[in-house]
């Protein structure tokens, strides 16, 4: 896949990723949800971490994982670069586009977001460019996630052995277009990963 098809690529993700978080955060407050479906819902969260929740502690903490974000998306744009120079396969070239698209979504967030809205909270839903300015300084913004994919939630058959008769929750983690971007890059190399790396 050409360079110019690969920016095309990683644009359209941002901008999908980036109208959908914007308009979250200013149109709903935190926790806020919408259901759309039985198993699948819109809830907005926001994320001071890594995936999962995960946090690293200390006031450095946030610093260093976006810090840590901005060195890992630059070896993955060398990786689509180099990969686009050596005319590698199509798929490959797509994958790492999708995963630097999402890579670069939620570091906007975390650099960007805590400087041009203010603050979400139960009660008020946050501005865009607020007068009084952000809830935060430059790289300690909050990812906005959004979707919520509660593809069963029920109590498991008797049979099962071990878990039969508890209740059990699948999907239960919010995530975003970022996210999703992310993880269809990674699946698609993993289950094309002959065609992504054909041997010579």
């Amino acid at each position: 896949m050409s360079l110019k098809k690969s920016i095309f690529v990683i644009i359209l993700v941002l901008l999908i990723d980036q109208i959908s978080k914007i308009y979250i955060k200013t149109h709903f407050s935190l926790h806020q949800e919408l259901r759309v479906f039985d198993w699948f819902r819109i809830i907005f969260v926001e994320n001071k971490g890594m995936a999962w929740g995960f946090e690293l502690p200390g006031n450095y903490g946030k610093l260093l994982l976006t810090l840590f974000r901005v060195v890992a998306i630059s070896g993955i744009g060398y990786w689509l670069y180099d990969s686009v120079r050596k005319g590698s396969a199509a798929i490959l070239t797509f994958c790492i586009a999708l995963i630097f698209a999402g890579a670069f979504g939620n570091i906007l967030d975390s650099i960007l977001y805590g400087l041009i809205f203010n603050e979400s909270t139960f009660v008020q839903i946050a501005s865009f460019m607020p007068e009084e300015g952000g809830y935060e300084r430059l790289f300690y913004g909050k990812v906005v996630d959004m979707i919520q994919l509660n593809l069963y939630n029920g109590t498991l058959p008797e049979w099962i052995p071990i878990w039969g008769g508890s209740h059990f929750s699948f999907f239960d983690p919010v995530f975003n277009v970022a996210d999703s971007a992310i993880s269809v890059g990674v699946f698609l190399l993993l289950v094309f990963n002959k065609k992504a790396f054909p041997k010579t």
